[in-house]
């Protein structure tokens, strides 16, 4: 588990993609972190070391046979139970499969805030009505899905949705698919949004 503590009154549990904490949540919970708020990012893979890019089909085998979403919403909500008390609000930031299970935790009443940075698997949960304040991050293409048709079945329930240029991947400045005007203005929204909700 990856912590920034700074005695702040707001935490943001960040949840990682299929590779793990690797340099891309280390280096964005320390951006978080810098605006003053306590930062955890647990690690839900339970492997000392993260994926690398390289090894993209079998990180994504790992976390599907050995985590599942099942599994990794369990361990953000029993973590939401020990932190909950600590902490005047507290928000899920999450990435890729980090991102659809902070989406399956947003009916969660304990929580401030969700963000989604593109979670394409919530095509497959959009029965979840999000209890708070939530916001979804989408790229303009996705290979698996029409993400146009998505949004529109997702805009009726009161969330607010933002897509970017790019791909998905389009905010990990070490990935292939970095879009550097897209992490920008996304990283904008995330702190927009935590100012609105704060």
């Amino acid at each position: 588990m990856l912590q920034i503590l700074k005695n702040s009154s707001h935490l943001i549990i960040v949840i990682h993609e299929i590779y793990g904490i690797n340099q891309h949540m280390e280096d964005f919970c320390k951006l978080l972190s810098t605006h003053d708020f306590d930062v955890i990012c647990p690690n839900l893979l339970e492997r000392e070391h993260p994926f690398t890019y390289s090894e993209e089909e079998i990180a994504y085998h790992h976390f599907m046979n050995n985590v599942g979403f099942s599994e990794a919403v369990k361990k953000i909500k029993n973590l939401l139970l020990d932190v909950k008390n600590d902490y005047e609000k507290v928000y899920l930031i999450g990435f890729s499969v980090g991102a659809t299970a902070a989406w399956l935790c947003s009916e969660e009443d304990c929580l401030d805030g969700v963000v989604a940075y593109y979670g394409s698997r919530i095509r497959n949960y959009q029965q979840i009505v999000p209890q708070c304040p939530t916001v979804l991050f989408f790229p303009e293409e996705e290979q698996s899905f029409n993400v146009d048709q998505l949004i529109s079945n997702l805009v009726q329930k009161n969330i607010e949705i933002h897509k970017f240029n790019g791909q998905h991947g389009f905010s990990d400045p070490h990935s292939a698919k970095f879009n550097e005007q897209s992490f920008q203005n996304a990283f904008n929204e995330v702190l927009k949004f935590l100012k609105k909700h704060h």
